[in-house]
């Protein structure tokens, strides 16, 4: 069994040919795809964060209005990137997300990705440390939000508070219960994936990854898994992790998907991505027989518990709908996903 997913990067184009002609577009095509993927049996909805990009950004009030209007599905994000993140105030929009869906939170953040801008996090007011660089910062405000996901208290109170305090140190309110466990980290290499395994997250592995060994990004992505549950088995930690993988998946039931992604069967492509030499993922477009024996061979899938499927947002509501309700009902149950 897997739990399948829709991760969605919340594009728009002022275009005739696009759904989604503005920032409003999208929020509201967001939650409506999220409550009508409940709907058809999906498990989780799930969204990019990108800054100074005519993409989807803050995402806590997206999220607490998914959570708003839906019951079952997870809803999370795939990745927030720390460094330009308070994690203090991050906490509070979390928690409160957090608990207006009634514990569905499953959070992704990570270190970010390439930017639109030169250092768009000085922007917001964060510089790393002397000695640090950007990424060293980015890890750094994720240990701060993981040790105040603990709960504890750290605030000394004021002694003439304006309402009456419990005793000890405080914390930040509310508190979301259990989230500390619903935290993953979006990891493009080996070495941050066993960092992330000590520091008790789950994995998130996307369609990129640095390119360590020259083979196939799934060979690489399986190695990856492994080497994170080595880790997370060392560590000690009391419960099980989860893992994710990201995939491009179009299945081909008529001639609208034919003309969309017919010829969209790709495969994987090496270049630099920030400075990095990265292997970037083929997509899998195909009859939903020939898809289920493609996606039987790939060992990342088999690896992780969670496939994130990237929806192709300005196409509409209506139609990723039916992309995802084409996966769970005629590819998934032949690989024994359903």
């Amino acid at each position: 069994m897997k739990r399948i997913g829709f991760l969605s990067f919340g594009h728009w184009t002022d275009s005739p040919h696009s759904a989604t002609r503005s920032g409003r577009d999208v929020l509201q095509q967001s939650i409506d795809l999220a409550v009508a993927a409940e709907e058809v049996g999906v498990d989780g909805a799930y969204f990019r964060v990108h800054h100074f990009a005519n993409q989807l950004a803050s995402p806590f009030p997206l999220l607490a209005a998914i959570g708003a209007r839906t019951q079952r599905i997870e809803i999370g994000t795939g990745v927030i990137d720390m460094r330009y993140e308070n994690p203090l105030y991050m906490l509070e929009t979390a928690g409160a997300a957090d608990l207006i869906s009634n514990g569905r939170l499953q959070l992704g953040i990570s270190r970010g990705s390439p930017e639109q801008v030169i250092d768009g996090w000085r922007y917001f007011g964060y510089e790393p440390a002397e000695g640090e660089t950007d990424a060293d910062m980015g890890r750094r405000h994720a240990e701060v939000f993981l040790q105040l996901l603990d709960g504890k208290g750290f605030a000394e109170p004021n002694p003439n508070p304006m309402f009456p305090n419990p005793p000890g140190l405080l914390r930040l309110e509310p508190h979301p219960e259990g989230l500390r466990d619903r935290i993953w980290w979006g990891s493009s290499s080996n070495a941050t994936a066993v960092w992330a395994a000590k520091l008790g997250m789950n994995l998130q592995s996307s369609t990129l990854k640095a390119n360590e060994t020259n083979e196939a990004l799934h060979i690489q992505q399986a190695k990856q898994i492994k080497a994170y549950r080595a880790a997370w088995a060392e560590a000690g930690h009391a419960r099980e992790p989860r893992v994710s993988v990201l995939r491009s998946i179009f299945p081909l039931m008529n001639d609208t998907d034919r003309a969309y992604f017919g010829r969209s069967k790709s495969s994987d492509q090496v270049g630099f991505i920030d400075n990095m030499e990265a292997v970037f993922g083929r997509t899998y477009a195909a009859e939903p027989d020939v898809l289920a024996k493609e996606l039987a061979e790939d060992q990342a899938i088999a690896e992780a518990d969670t496939i994130l499927l990237a929806v192709p947002n300005q196409l509409g509501v209506d139609y990723n709908v039916h992309l995802l309700e084409s996966m769970l009902k005629h590819v998934a149950p032949a690989l024994g996903w359903r």
